[in-house]
């Protein structure tokens, strides 16, 4: 692949903008369409890429327009009817999908993969911090904003690359990691894969695609077929003993915890995660056994002092467990959880955290067909709070499926709910008696955080 021009189509994903800000930093130009600008697309002008956001070719620079120096690389969310993609495709340009690029990308590397269908923005993040701070280099592709990085893509010495394997689309299986962690296989995506079968299916098959002296990592009980007789196969856990797991597991106040960490040579005692919440204790083992196969492959053991000061200096990623108010009077944070289990996951850890306190679930549904095939989860999920406020579904790329609204879940929620939309969230929390609120949400719902924050704040005198 020799170009000097990168065009990308959905460069406002989080995946998307990550490779942008690669090929700006290697040098080449960077232009892309997205559907609309936020603050990754701002950024992402400031750094030098020209965005436009009307799908017009006529709006794509010109020194874009030449097959022979440049490549486009777009992201499976955009319609394959997409009148710019089109023409590219039309053009005999070189058309790649995100998941090609990325496979590309990582040729010649050490892959440090984490695949799920939850949990792997955390645990490949917390890879890419422990990566830096314990071993002294990597690099990684990450699917949200570190706050230790204050980026999605991180630039660092060595062989080692740390990234996100996303099941959608089945862009994971363009990957081929030297260790891979599977967090989970749980039905989600059922408008690509049809059934909970073929998603488990396509899990096994990236298993299939771990290197011969590779290593998978696999949380207990977590059902998909393991078919490569050349990999070692470790299983992990939150607290259930195994190869690797968290035991002494202590809430140390403010939702962060005190434990230490179980690994087949060893443990590794008095750990402190910098990030709250028991579901990051899990994904702080999934990420600690990468290290400790990639310390195994050099022929070396982790160093357990640097390994306990990086994990109690981890920031965590935007959108996940992210505190934006924590008094003894009100607690406002937001997540990223749009499937079931993550949200029952973060509903848990919220009521572990603080103990005797209402939580309030505000949820904004993402997807419509995700919504259809899960309402009667994401009920079963939300009723584990103590009153829920729900919002219309963020439609994303999908047209409106009829009878399908925000509506299907409310009705099978068992605790106290209301309706309400994005525009009106602030003042309806502001008027409810909450305690501690938390939106999730995947769409657009992080947009109203400041202005919920400010309005909890005012309510609470702080």
């Amino acid at each position: 692949m020799e170009f000097g021009n990168v065009y990308f189509l959905g460069i406002g994903g989080i995946g998307m903008s990550a490779l942008a800000r690669y090929f700006m930093y290697e040098g080449k130009r960077v232009a892309g369409y997205d559907r609309t600008p936020s603050q990754l697309t701002s950024e992402l002008e400031a750094e030098g890429a020209a965005i436009h956001y009307e799908d017009d070719i006529r709006l794509v620079p010109s020194e874009f327009l030449d097959p022979e120096s440049t490549i486009v690389v777009y992201t499976p969310a955009v319609p394959a009817d997409h009148s710019e993609l089109v023409w590219f495709r039309r053009e005999g340009f070189e058309v790649v999908k995100r998941s090609q690029m990325l496979g590309y990308l990582s040729q010649g590397k050490y892959v440090m993969a984490v695949s799920g269908t939850h949990g792997k923005t955390t645990t490949t993040t917390l890879a890419a911090w422990l990566n830096r701070e314990v071993a002294g280099g990597g690099s990684a592709f990450l699917g949200g904003i570190s706050k230790n990085f204050g980026s999605n893509l991180v630039l660092g010495d060595g062989d080692r690359l740390a990234v996100e394997a996303d099941e959608f689309d089945r862009s994971f299986l363009r990957l081929y990691p030297d260790v891979a962690v599977v967090t989970s296989a749980d039905a989600d995506h059922l408008d690509i894969y049809g059934t909970h079968e073929a998603v488990k299916e396509a899990f096994s098959q990236f298993v299939g695609q771990i290197r011969p002296n590779g290593a998978l990592i696999i949380k207990e009980g977590v059902d998909i077929a393991i078919d490569n007789p050349d990999i070692d196969v470790w299983r992990y856990s939150y607290d259930t003993p195994c190869d690797f797991y968290a035991r002494n597991v202590v809430l140390a106040g403010g939702g962060h915890y005190r434990y230490d960490i179980v690994t087949p040579d060893g443990v590794i005692e008095d750990c402190t995660l910098g990030v709250p919440g028991w579901v990051n204790i899990e994904n702080s083992v999934a990420a600690v056994a990468m290290l400790w196969c990639a310390a195994r492959r050099d022929g070396r053991t982790l160093d357990a002092e640097r390994l306990r000061r990086a994990l109690a200096e981890f920031e965590g990623v935007k959108r996940r467990f992210e505190f934006y108010i924590n008094t003894p009077e009100i607690v406002y944070m937001d997540d990223y959880a749009h499937h079931p289990r993550e949200l029952s996951a973060t509903i848990t850890s919220v009521k572990k955290m603080f103990p005797e306190r209402r939580v309030t679930a505000v949820f904004q549904p993402h997807l419509y067909t995700r919504t259809r095939d899960l309402y009667e989860e994401f009920a079963e999920a939300l009723s584990e709070a103590d009153e829920v406020v729900l919002l219309p579904i963020y439609p994303a790329r999908e047209e409106p499926i009829e009878g399908v609204t925000a509506e299907i879940i409310a009705e099978r929620v068992t605790v106290p709910y209301r309706m309400t939309d994005r525009e009106h969230l602030a003042e309806t929390l502001a008027a409810m008696p909450v305690d501690v609120v938390v939106t999730f949400g995947a769409g657009n719902i992080d947009a109203c955080c400041g202005k919920v924050a400010a309005a909890l704040r005012s309510k609470f005198g702080k």
